[in-house]
């Protein structure tokens, strides 16, 4: 999994919690990665209708929704995210054994399927529940 589905959690609990529009500039500051890569994560995001651009002065990007309506599901969705997957596969779809031939392919049915488990999971959690995890958290310490 690249980082981009954590990149998108960041920012969007961020602009929730700041309550205005931030530029990738100051996003990318608070998460702590470049300014391009923000913007590339933030494009996905508006086109999936997660965030807002504000152009100009003091533009930028802004979230509008309620924190409790979106979930870590539709942030998955947008950027692409894939929880689990198994990379290259051993064995080899031509071979004659049918142990290396078929291996790839059983394994990548269960990757899907964990894949599928964990997506259903962020179906559950919420902007707002990583908010008041993290104030929550801070309190503690």
């Amino acid at each position: 999994m690249t980082g981009d589905f954590g990149i998108g959690v960041h920012a969007l609990t961020y602009l929730n919690h700041k309550q205005c529009s931030l530029n990738s500039e100051q996003l990318a500051e608070n998460i702590c990665t470049n300014p391009a890569r923000v913007r590339k994560i933030m494009a996905k995001l508006r086109q999936a209708g997660l965030v807002e651009t504000r152009e100009g002065g003091g533009g930028g990007y802004q979230f509008t929704l309620a924190p409790e309506s979106v979930t870590l599901r539709q942030v998955a969705d947008a950027v692409e995210a894939r929880f689990v997957s198994g990379g290259k596969a051993s064995g080899d779809p031509d071979m004659d054994c049918q142990i290396a031939s078929g291996i790839g392919a059983v394994l990548d049915e269960i990757y899907l399927d964990l894949d599928g488990i964990c997506r259903k999971k962020m179906e559950l959690l919420t902007i707002l529940d990583i908010d008041r995890r993290i104030f929550q958290n801070a309190e503690k310490g």
